[in-house]
């Protein structure tokens, strides 16, 4: 639920932008208009846009909205900017420097919040002393097959770290879409690990500051976010080893229970084939086991989808958990040991 009127704290929403003119004259506006005010009808909001040493049109697009939005602060770093952190967390320290509010929105030029609510609903559970929240960044629906793979694992996605949350164990959450206190950003920042990667704020703020109490997960369609998916799978290849090169910074229980959950995925998968092909006295026994595997992990993803939005990929199971296979296979050097040198 969002807060009443009276609960509502001033919030600070950053967006790190690097070439990013079309994205920001499409997205900004949306998230310049949420409704969240006082009593007053005062707006207890700012938007901090740091343009990142673009070289496109993003000068001039921000120099536009900021004489229609008197909320919209604008930062420029240039090239000859001292710059002690790398990628993104360099453009998110300066950002977070001028912040004026204690808590704090995240998300990326090239997202849509899905109403003018989501600024509500997401800093919510601040003030019932969360720390962290994340939210649902979903993927708009198009056409082919990978946009349809894009966004079911994006779904599978949400459902491991909003379950691991729920647990007790955070690990992650995605920048696209999540609050946090500017007290637990700072504390992130101060880690050794926060520089060892350009990228990977989101998740390194959950693993450094995550506890079991004080993080929530928000997902009320209101609260959403969609950005465009990548439309080549070279470009969603890339983009996947940049997300995935902070999993080698997870605490080892989770990484060792998310080893265990992919490992016995694809042995199941694997196993089953090959029970078939030699044809083993066990074929029939695995037949029916994949059977039971497969509907339970089917009605776990209809009523995610379902409350996420995200009906039409129910038809897709079990062809894209049987593509998550191959998914481990293809990324396992980016979870564990390679990093994804650039953030954009």
């Amino acid at each position: 639920m969002p807060l009443t009127v009276q609960q509502r704290q001033p919030v600070s929403i950053i967006i790190c932008a690097k070439n990013e003119a079309a994205n920001l004259l499409n997205n900004l506006p949306l998230i310049l208009t949420q409704r969240y005010s006082n009593d007053a009808g005062i707006e207890l909001y700012e938007v901090i846009v740091i343009n990142d040493n673009s070289n496109d049109n993003t000068a001039r697009v921000l120099a536009g909205l900021q004489q229609q939005y008197a909320h919209l602060k604008i930062i420029h770093s240039g090239p000859d900017d001292q710059r002690i952190l790398k990628g993104k967390k360099h453009a998110l320290s300066i950002a977070v420097a001028h912040t004026s509010c204690e808590w704090l929105l995240l998300t990326d030029a090239d997202c849509a919040p899905a109403s003018d609510q989501w600024l509500a609903l997401m800093t919510a559970p601040l003030a019932n002393k969360k720390e962290i929240v994340a939210g649902y960044g979903g993927y708009g629906t198009t056409a082919g097959m990978l946009n349809a793979f894009i966004r079911w694992e994006t779904l599978h996605t949400f459902i491991q770290y909003s379950s691991y949350a729920l647990a007790g164990r955070p690990y992650m959450a995605v920048g696209r879409n999540m609050a946090c206190t500017k007290k637990a950003l700072l504390k992130a920042q101060s880690s050794h690990v926060w520089n060892a990667l350009p990228s990977g704020d989101d998740d390194l703020l959950v693993n450094i500051v995550g506890t079991a109490d004080n993080m929530a997960i928000v997902c009320d369609p209101l609260a959403f976010t969609f950005s465009e998916a990548k439309e080549t799978w070279h470009g969603w290849v890339l983009q996947k080893q940049r997300h995935l090169s902070a999993g080698k910074y997870y605490k080892w229980p989770v990484k060792l229970s998310l080893a265990l959950y992919a490992s016995s995925h694809a042995l199941s998968w694997l196993l089953f084939f090959i029970l078939l092909l030699i044809h083993h006295p066990l074929a029939g026994f695995a037949v029916v086991y994949m059977l039971f595997r497969c509907l339970a992990s089917w009605a776990t993803l209809a009523i995610t989808a379902r409350k996420l939005q995200e009906k039409k990929l129910f038809y897709f199971f079990p062809l894209f958990d049987l593509g998550w296979m191959v998914y481990n296979f293809v990324f396992f050097p980016y979870i564990t040991w390679k990093n994804k040198t650039t953030w954009t």
